[in-house]
């Protein structure tokens, strides 16, 4: 019978992280636009240009991308910023449109969103300039919980909305228990406080649909423990990082080494 083979020794799994998730938390660019990078040949790790993205590096490795050094850690921040409605949440879009990024004060680092606000949705958007940091916060697991301000075309009944707690599914696409409450019924229109947990692609507009009430406006005031509050569209604040640190303790530090590098300002 042959011997069973060794049991793996964790003293003997690589150090550090993969290039990929290092420039993402970086902040230079997502994950998948890292392997594109490293694809093109404008990587290198000490002087040799990467071929692959299946390396882990640490902190003492030197990173260049197109031959720059990436800067200086820099711990992760948070702000909240007031989307208005009308902005794509991304960099750049194929379509021409005016994007959340175009219109960020050019005092702000490189910043990345915490999931996104869909074109004609409002309210808090999350921003930070640590890519491990966006990740968490958008995971499901987190368990934070999104708030909604909600208007939509149609009587409401306060029962079909119950319905929600059980979760609901649309078109082949399950959505999980959706805590909603009818605040007013003005005319043919209603506002409704909707709040939920994933955070699906239109998640809210779709299940709305679904219940046959079409969303006119939709704002969201809360994602976890931060809140839109009094903010005016269009304005940025910084969260104080002792609150941030509050809320999130180890996320804060669950990359380590080099997840901690600043971009350059904006302009």
């Amino acid at each position: 019978m042959a011997d069973a083979a060794p049991s793996p020794d964790p003293a003997a799994r690589p150090e550090g992280e993969r290039i990929a998730k290092v420039l993402a938390r970086a902040g230079v660019c997502s994950r998948r636009e890292a392997e594109r990078l490293i694809a093109a040949g404008r990587v290198s790790v000490d002087g040799r240009v990467l071929d692959s993205p299946a390396l882990n590096v640490t902190d003492r490795a030197r990173i260049t991308v197109d031959g720059k050094p990436i800067p200086a850690a820099e711990p992760p921040r948070l702000w909240r910023y007031h989307k208005p409605p009308g902005l794509v949440t991304t960099t750049r879009d194929p379509q021409g449109r005016a994007t959340v990024f175009a219109q960020l004060p050019a005092t702000l680092p490189r910043v990345m969103s915490v999931g996104r606000l869909d074109l004609n949705s409002e309210g808090l958007l999350l921003l930070t300039n640590d890519g491990g940091l966006a990740r968490h916060l958008e995971h499901p697991d987190t368990g934070w919980v999104r708030r909604y301000r909600v208007r939509v075309h149609g009587r409401v009944e306060p029962e079909r909305l119950a319905t929600l707690d059980k979760g609901v599914t649309v078109d082949g696409i399950r959505y999980g228990p959706v805590k909603a409450a009818l605040e007013r019924q003005q005319g043919a229109n209603a506002w409704l406080l909707v709040a939920l947990r994933e955070g699906k692609n239109r998640e809210v507009r779709r299940i709305m649909e679904h219940l046959g009430w079409g969303v006119t406006r939709l704002i969201r005031v809360g994602y976890g423990p931060f809140i839109l509050g009094a903010m005016a569209r269009g304005a940025v604040e910084e969260i104080p990082h002792r609150q941030v640190k509050d809320h999130l303790g180890k996320a804060l530090h669950g990359g380590g080494g080099p997840s901690r590098r600043r971009r350059p300002p904006r302009g």
